[in-house]
């Protein structure tokens, strides 16, 4: 399979047909790229229970197409394996048991050479199936199926990150670009622009993909707010470190402060003191901290507590999809010789940039829309159950493949995650 320009892949809607196969096979493609500098040993381990084995990703994005289009859409069609659907079954529950997630990196079987012959086998099936013509739903469980996998690829990248970093050698994913590594030059300065109030609507709506989270599209109430012309540097949160900002409840939430102080935190995932000076832990391995990236790998409870030292406040993701819709979705998404966060002086007549480089958090909690009804089946299962004790985050990441993300995109993870490429763009009342 080779990689594809994306506007070889876009779908036609002029005659109602969708050709599929070339962004089939893009999307397939880059998931085995990004495991192509793995060995079988590192795409079996499980760091802690949030993290999947890299093999366990590439199972699991062919067991969906299977499971959705395959056996529902092709009576001839035959399962690979009759135990692979408990093996790597996610959360699906009315499609029947499946393994625990924390026991995932207990599995030596199957290994990675026969992960790859499942992927090969089932792409063969795919590109046949879509070959043949497709109504409606099979068309939806398609483009939901590339999706899905999109959202597998930033994950591969996550889990990996989190299982190389607890190796002593601490091993390298992948070396980036020289002039990458260590970017020079300042911080943009940080400013806000004013937005004003009112009622808009926010969520998706029109043609083109979305998940069921993002919609309906409603109306909502804003009072006119402000929001920073880039996200919370690692500058920045030096200076937070410097202040005590892990020292001072008064500063935290009472939650976020059970969790400093029960984990010690001192400073943000994959940061660590050499000398005087720190060190973070990279898909390239460690490097020293440079002050003008965007920090990455905080939580909501210190992206929280940042705001409230700096005097400010997170901005709701309302405001967040306000604010960022106005602006071309460009930034620094996935490109395999980054891959971390890096410095952007906005410039020219785009002066705020809101996508990429690290998912932003916001203090609205993650539920559902006025009028959301999750897809019937059990792809209703995708996203609606998850709706609780989590908080919503925005904009994408330099972990995000390019084209996955939109304005209206909604992520989420529990308050107390650091795993994800997460940081923060700060918000004040106007």
């Amino acid at each position: 399979m080779t990689r594809l320009d994306p506007a070889e892949t876009a779908i036609s809607d002029g005659d109602g047909s969708h050709d599929f196969a070339p962004r089939y096979c893009d999307v397939r493609a880059l998931t085995e790229e990004l495991a192509a500098p793995l060995s079988p040993e590192d795409q079996t381990v499980q760091s802690m229970p949030d993290v999947s084995p890299t093999k366990w990703h590439r199972g699991h994005t062919s067991w969906f197409f299977e499971t959705f289009l395959l056996e529902r859409f092709m009576p001839e069609y035959r399962v690979y394996h009759p135990r692979f659907a408990f093996i790597f079954n996610s959360y699906y529950e009315t499609v029947g048991p499946r393994h625990p997630r924390p026991q995932r990196g207990l599995l030596s079987r199957p290994g990675v050479d026969e992960v790859a012959g499942y992927r090969r086998s089932l792409d063969g099936a795919m590109l046949d199936f879509l070959d043949l013509p497709m109504g409606n739903d099979a068309r939806f469980l398609v483009d939901l199926g590339l999706n899905h996998e999109q959202q597998h690829q930033e994950l591969v990248l996550m889990d990996i990150k989190h299982v190389l970093s607890r190796n002593p050698l601490l091993p390298v994913y992948r070396a980036t670009r020289d002039d990458v590594a260590l970017a020079g030059g300042g911080a943009a300065p940080l400013s806000f622009v004013a937005y004003d109030g009112g009622v808009t609507e926010i969520g998706h709506h029109g043609p083109g993909f979305a998940f069921d989270n993002e919609g309906p599209r409603h109306e909502v109430l804003l009072r006119p707010f402000a929001l920073a012309t880039r996200t919370v540097t690692s500058g920045d949160w030096l200076d937070f470190m410097a202040d005590g900002g892990y020292r001072r409840p008064d500063l935290w939430l009472s939650d976020g402060w059970a969790v400093v102080q029960g984990e010690q935190w001192q400073a943000p995932l994959y940061w660590t003191q050499a000398g005087s000076e720190w060190e973070v832990f990279t898909l390239a391995g460690p490097r020293p901290v440079v002050q003008a990236e965007p920090v990455c790998h905080v939580s909501y409870y210190e992206a929280d507590a940042f705001a409230h030292w700096a005097g400010a406040r997170l901005p709701t993701e309302a405001e967040w999809e306000v604010a960022a819709r106005e602006h071309p979705v460009d930034g620094n998404f996935l490109d395999l010789g980054r891959l971390h966060s890096e410095a952007a002086t906005p410039s020219g007549d785009t002066p705020v940039q809101f996508f990429g480089d690290v998912w932003e958090w916001t203090p609205s909690p993650y539920s559902t829309y006025p009028g959301f009804r999750p897809a019937a089946g059990a792809v209703g299962e995708y996203n609606g159950k998850f709706m609780v004790n989590q908080q919503v985050l925005r904009g994408g990441c330099c972990a995000t493949p390019p084209g996955h993300t939109r304005a209206t995109y909604r992520n989420f993870f529990p308050p107390a995650s650091r795993w994800a490429f997460s940081g923060l763009r700060l918000a004040r009342d106007v």
